[in-house]
């Protein structure tokens, strides 16, 4: 295979530093295993982000985000593990990642975590006729 899961992230330069701009990504074959039987959990994931300085490169974050297939993870802690990773590599102004976990035994979850930087505020949406 010419490709491995890794837990490498690369970013490249903002090429729009100078303005705040929402970079949106979906995920929708992410895939864990169940910490407490080891069956496999699915979700989608819909990562939102305002860059400062980096944003996150697209391969890199692929195999990223394949390197959880193999791994017990409760909903919760996975979520929160992989926004840390990607504010840890990119060090957004904000950034949103929101991990919908498809049904297991009739209960379906949601999990949403944020990250802001310091000091930053979300520009007034523009309401356009």
């Amino acid at each position: 295979m010419p490709s491995f899961p890794r837990r490498e992230l690369e970013t490249f330069p903002n090429p729009a530093p100078e303005r705040d701009y929402t970079i949106r990504i979906r995920v929708p074959e992410f895939t864990c295993l169940c910490p407490k039987t080891g069956q496999p959990d699915f979700a989608e994931l819909t990562l939102e982000y305002v860059p400062d300085d980096y944003c996150v490169e697209l391969k890199a974050l692929k195999l990223y985000v394949w390197s959880y297939r193999d791994q017990g993870a409760f909903h919760e802690a996975v979520t929160n593990q992989i926004l840390a990773d990607l504010v840890e590599a990119t060090r957004p102004r904000f950034m949103r990642l929101t991990g919908k976990f498809n049904v297991r035994g009739g209960i379906y979850t949601t999990v949403v975590a944020e990250h802001r930087a310091p000091g930053w505020m979300a520009p007034v949406p523009v309401h356009l006729p």
